[in-house]
């Protein structure tokens, strides 16, 4: 979180204009975000999680359908795949330098009832889109991209969460950028974007706050909807925040220059992603042990705290969980990089010595 006083004064002057629910803020917030990354359309939400659960609904998504979805995820990746009672089908990533799918698995996952590939960018390094949207096509399925990780991040020119048919955006109070909770969905398509702005507040044809204006009298209701509205105190957060991306951004990269530095000559860990060029979010640094088990893993953790190091880990693997065993699916990259992988501090007000301290640390202990 990288809040400050242009925070607290864009949250005042909105309560302060006498309308606090989803309103002028909310629609500026949208249109800034879908001009930052180059999109026709964004639909502000709730969170992440409500923006994957419409993608599910818009894409027409329904029982009896696969949905290709990594392991490697936070938990809401595979959870809308089930709100829509479908059937999720966990893909290995590549390898300890590659935390996503592998494309080559992927296609042997593809199946007549396959029906959407959810590509979450981990780290907010980009999958190959070239070959999913490829295979996409050519099997007449959707993609989805689970961009969580990932604002302003780039595949070959183009922003993450734009080039498959719907992206999605987190706002949680841990992502590039905040709002405490929030998200967005962003989309190119001018019929996906009305009926998901229908979704989120209902099924409702006006807004309140259109009402307000009397432009509208009344309204119908569309279909059953839901209550995945953003509210204009959230939205006002949101603009500051996206402000600030870029520069943020910025002083992120050096943050990950200094650690690659630190630790490229380590022959003891992985450090994924390690030679991407392209410009990224860098919401996460992450490395992995090499030859090790959760064991030494949570023993490297526990010695980097008593050395004043927060770590954490991303992510125990969604197939382990105890919602998902049943599938008995054999992930084994994914399974020894969750075992073995450790989140380092990353925040762009990370200092070189900061960096230092903890890479020495590291570097010490294993």
């Amino acid at each position: 979180m990288n809040f400050g006083r242009d925070e607290e004064k864009a949250v005042i002057e909105t309560m302060r204009s006498k309308w606090i629910s989803l309103g002028p803020k909310t629609i500026e917030f949208e249109n800034r975000f879908a001009e930052a990354l180059g999109s026709p359309y964004a639909v502000a939400l709730t969170n992440c999680t409500s923006a994957l659960h419409l993608s599910m609904l818009l894409t027409g998504i329904q029982k009896g359908d696969e949905v290709i979805v990594p392991s490697l995820t936070f938990c809401a990746t595979v959870n809308c795949v089930k709100y829509v009672d479908a059937t999720p089908v966990f893909c290995d990533i590549k390898s300890e330098e590659d935390l996503n799918m592998d494309i080559n698995k992927l296609k042997k996952l593809i199946t007549p009832k396959t029906k959407a590939i959810i590509a979450m960018h981990y780290g907010g390094f980009a999958n190959d889109m070239d070959e999913i949207v490829s295979l996409a096509e050519k099997h007449g399925i959707e993609v989805i991209e689970d961009a969580c990780h990932a604002p302003l991040s780039e595949y070959k020119g183009k922003k993450l969460g734009t080039i498959g048919e719907i992206g999605c955006f987190s706002f949680f109070s841990n992502k590039n950028i905040s709002t405490g909770e929030g998200g967005m969905l962003v989309t190119s398509n001018s019929d996906l974007y009305e009926r998901a702005k229908l979704l989120r507040s209902h099924g409702m044809t006006s807004l309140s706050y259109e009402r307000s204006k009397g432009h509208n009298a009344g309204y119908d209701v569309h279909g059953i909807g839901y209550n995945y509205r953003l509210d204009d105190i959230r939205a006002s957060i949101g603009l500051v925040q996206l402000s600030k991306l870029r520069r943020d951004l910025f002083k992120r990269k050096k943050v990950r220059e200094r650690y690659l530095k630190k630790l490229s000559r380590s022959k003891k860990i992985a450090i994924p992603f390690r030679d991407r060029k392209e410009f990224v979010s860098n919401y996460i640094f992450t490395v992995v042990l090499k030859n090790s088990d959760r064991e030494k893993r949570d023993y490297v953790r526990s010695r980097l705290y008593e050395k004043g190091i927060q770590t954490s880990v991303h992510y125990p693997a969604v197939h382990r969980l105890s919602s998902y065993k049943k599938y008995k699916v054999s992930l084994p990259v994914t399974e020894y990089v969750s075992e073995n992988e450790i989140t380092l501090p990353m925040f762009s007000g990370l200092k070189n010595d900061e960096v230092d301290y903890v890479s020495e640390s590291l570097m010490s202990i294993i």
